[in-house]
């Protein structure tokens, strides 16, 4: 089990939360912040003095502004910033974000080990997700395993993307090939859009193109 962990959370209710639930896992040896700024300072200072480093971080992704100036305003700067100098420390996110495209991200990108949404029984969840992680295992909370499970289960190609994009800039369905011909991107005609935009369609269970747009743009896809 870890023996040193950083909470990195701005609300106080949430704050004392987090503490509880190591506590219950009998983690004693914790310090929170509510600024990541403070927060990578007590990393790196961890790291450069005689302290025992740190082996966990549990962090949320949004930080309100106030009147403090922070080079680090947000969940994400600091998971990069920390991964930096201190590349085997241990992240879990505790955060209200639940799309898909943004949890993958972090861990395809930031190596972050767990990532818990706010939500009814998080409190369970994040212990759980603490547990797992300590054993080397990637924990996700199960909704966003099975959203992130979604988004990867289509591939969608440079020509999917660039019929998607088109559309969420408002071109009709029936003029996308005059784009695509004068592009020379191909295929160009009018049955080949259709018949990508009804596989993806198809494929993510949905009937209409907005939806499909939609779901792109929630997903970072476009």
């Amino acid at each position: 089990m870890f023996r040193r962990v950083l909470i990195a959370e701005d609300h106080e209710s949430a704050n004392i939360s987090v503490q509880k639930t190591l506590a219950d896992l009998e983690i004693t040896n914790t310090q929170y912040t509510y600024y990541c700024d403070d927060a990578f300072m007590h990393i790196k200072k961890s790291l450069l003095s005689n302290e025992e480093p740190f082996d966990l971080i549990i962090t949320d992704l949004s930080f309100e502004e106030d009147h403090r100036p922070q080079k680090l305003t947000g969940g994400t700067e600091l998971i990069q910033a920390v991964r930096a100098i201190h590349p085997t420390l241990k992240i879990i996110v505790f955060s209200a974000e639940n799309k898909a495209a943004i949890v993958d991200a972090l861990v395809r990108e930031s190596g972050i080990n767990g990532y818990v949404r706010k939500a009814r029984n998080d409190a369970k969840d994040l212990k759980a997700a603490i547990e797992a992680v300590s054993k080397g295992k990637l924990y996700l909370s199960a909704d966003l395993r099975q959203t992130v499970k979604q988004k990867n289960a289509y591939e969608f190609t440079e020509f999917d993307i660039t019929i998607i994009s088109l559309l969420s800039k408002g071109t009709l369905q029936k003029e996308i090939p005059a784009y695509l011909l004068q592009n020379n991107i191909k295929p160009s005609g009018l049955s080949s859009v259709e018949k990508r935009l009804n596989l993806m369609k198809e494929e993510l269970s949905f009937s209409k193109n907005e939806q499909l747009v939609a779901y792109c743009k929630d997903f970072g896809i476009i």
